[in-house]
């Protein structure tokens, strides 16, 4: 089977999206880029993990061919898994908080997979804590041993940081002809930063590799967890993701709830780009740091999923 780069990633049409530039406040110097994300098959950055985590599961024999599937997901992963075993014909199921956006359940079930809702321990609905994945996860993984199904496992499965090591970042040396400063990218199971940023950094050792936190979730700046209850889903978890790897990074960036929706609204009416929560901490974190290094630096962050997951009607 063909690696990454030419292989499973380009199943459903996943990856190759354009890089677009955002518009910076008056007097801000330097160029922000942004990967629509959201203009995946599944409608988020998570389908190159999942077409990653696959491939991995195929090659090293965890995964038998049509074996079924079954992964704990806020959602994005599980729409990004139910297009790629859809395309490969492994049955899957996908466990998700309560706590999570409906649409993304709605979304899942579209593309073929089978969701079981598992209840909230402590947050609340759009607010989902550490304590209410780890109860998804733990029901996922049981289910999945009694049934013989194959578990993901996208936290530690290696496949899901070689999508963006050896995908993503190529493609974002390849759209910037090589002038990429800093990174940006707000951290749920790491894959994303910490992939990208081990290509980037081989390329460029002086390369700015930026994490972004909830103001309120800060355990990778900051070792605690103020309160786990945040708007940024898919990220923020309150525990440090077992393939995180800090010699990649530069520095931490945080974002509010209000900062987040008030850029989300923002992108949707002025930008022409209607995306969710995480994809607008990403701009605000980028925007700020750009604000304080007064130069002409070219930031590159990623707009990570749709809008249209978040909808409650």
């Amino acid at each position: 089977m063909p690696r990454l780069a030419g292989g499973l990633a380009g199943i459903g049409g996943i990856g190759e999206t354009p890089l677009l530039q955002i518009p910076l406040p008056p007097g801000t110097p330097g160029r922000l880029l942004a990967k629509a994300e959201m203009l995946q098959p599944g409608g988020s950055i998570k389908d190159r993990a999942a077409a990653g985590c696959i491939e991995h599961g195929l090659e090293s024999g965890a995964l038998r061919p049509r074996q079924p599937v079954v992964e704990m997901t806020s959602g994005n992963m599980g729409a990004g898994l139910a297009v790629v075993c859809g395309v490969l014909g492994h049955p899957f199921t996908a466990y998700m908080s309560a706590g999570n956006s409906p649409r993304r359940a709605d979304m899942m079930r579209a593309l073929g997979a089978s969701v079981v809702l598992v209840e909230q321990v402590d947050g609340l609905p759009g607010r989902v804590t550490g304590a209410d994945i780890a109860a998804a996860d733990e029901r996922a993984r049981t289910d999945a041993e009694r049934g013989g199904a194959w578990y993901v496992d996208q936290f530690n499965n290696p496949g899901a940081v070689a999508a963006h090591e050896l995908g993503t970042a190529p493609e974002i040396w390849q759209q910037t002809d090589g002038h990429v400063d800093a990174l940006v990218a707000c951290v749920g199971s790491g894959g994303t930063l910490i992939g990208c940023g081990r290509a980037l950094k081989a390329r460029k050792a002086d390369v700015h590799i930026l994490a972004v936190e909830p103001a309120s979730a800060r355990i990778l700046a900051e070792g605690a967890v103020a309160d786990p209850r945040h708007m940024l889903q898919g990220s923020g978890y309150g525990v440090v993701p077992p393939q995180w790897d800090p010699s990649v990074v530069d520095g931490y960036l945080s974002v509010d709830d209000g900062l987040a929706a008030q850029t989300r609204d923002w992108l949707g009416r002025r930008c022409g780009l209607y995306v969710g929560y995480t994809a607008a901490a990403n701009v605000a974190a980028a925007t700020q740091w750009l604000s304080e290094q007064n130069a002409e630096l070219t930031v590159v962050t990623f707009l990570c999923d749709t809008g249209l997951k978040y909808l409650t009607e």
